[in-house]
């Protein structure tokens, strides 16, 4: 009997997570914006690893097509120095995207982690980790990346993770700090640490699960904010060395007025790779939070 009744609520529990997740799939895709970012995000991620992986040939200048218009044989057309346009852009969107999830990802890890800390014990933890989260607060979060790039007094994409990781862990930190501050006190919180459940346990595998939506509403804006803010770096010649083609460092060739008002092209395709991107990111990371928000299951 009791094999039979163990059975039968482990087949319960498989039909409500094959229910909840049939109920999620159909949420998300009556979300247009949600889908229409999902397609976004894949059509031009993949566009971009392609590129990479088939190696198209984004580096090498051909001085007789130098700012050729667009064209059946350049079709975003060629850059100041003649390198293939579309070639640079799917390039440069391998090492953009590259740092906007790699570092949304380790800062929300870090910030989640801390947070959690914070907010389950307080006291002493929690002022102690505030105090280290205000002083990364107290300068606009730009001007704290110039002086670290300034420090640091050299180029490069590891030491750019490395600064931006560094500087972005602080909005998950809050959020999550505060979910964990509201729903420490729950019932079934008490009842864990009742029956003896150790702290790492509750608070990463009970807590940790209810306060996921605020993690993918700030990762997925992070994504967007560090491709952003590598392009900002980059323009003014602050983010990564220019021979890595990155989508900023492509509208860095575009800064001069006789590139933006005669090669339009220049700036206009990289630019517009930036903002569909970032566009859809945004709404991909609202549709999730939808679907995967604990307090609406």
């Amino acid at each position: 009997m009791s094999n039979s009744a163990g059975t039968s609520i482990k087949e319960q529990n498989k039909s409500a997570a094959s229910s909840l997740l049939k109920r999620n799939v159909r949420k998300f895709m009556n979300n247009k914006l949600a889908l229409f970012g999902l397609i976004v995000v894949v059509m031009i991620a993949v566009a971009c690893i392609v590129g990479m992986v088939i190696g198209v040939d984004y580096n090498t200048p051909v001085l007789p097509d130098m700012k050729k218009p667009p064209s059946g044989i350049h079709l975003f057309g060629t850059d100041t120095i003649g390198r293939d346009l579309l070639a640079r852009v799917l390039v440069g969107g391998c090492y953009s995207i590259l740092i906007g999830v790699f570092c949304a990802v380790m800062s929300s890890v870090i910030g989640a982690a801390l947070g959690a800390v914070a907010g389950y014990f307080g006291g002493k933890t929690d002022t102690i980790l505030i105090r280290i989260s205000e002083v990364f607060q107290a300068f606009p979060q730009l001007v704290l990346v110039m002086m670290l790039v300034a420090i640091v007094n050299k180029r490069g994409l590891g030491n750019l993770l490395f600064i931006f990781v560094l500087t972005g862990w602080m909005t998950t930190f809050r959020m999550v700090r505060n979910e964990f501050m509201s729903i420490k006190g729950e019932t079934y919180v008490k009842v864990c640490e009742a029956f003896g459940m150790s702290r790492n346990n509750i608070m990463f595998k009970q807590i940790l699960p209810n306060v996921m939506s605020p993690i993918i509403v700030s990762t997925t804006t992070n994504v967007a904010f560090f491709i952003l803010q590598e392009a900002a770096l980059s323009f003014i010649g602050l983010g990564v060395a220019d021979s890595t083609p990155t989508w900023g460092n492509i509208l860095n060739a575009a800064k001069s007025v006789s590139v933006v008002t005669n090669q339009w092209w220049i700036w206009l395709f990289p630019g517009l790779a930036i903002s569909l991107f970032v566009l859809a990111i945004n709404f991909l990371g609202d549709g999730l939070r939808d679907v995967l928000d604990a307090k609406q299951q």
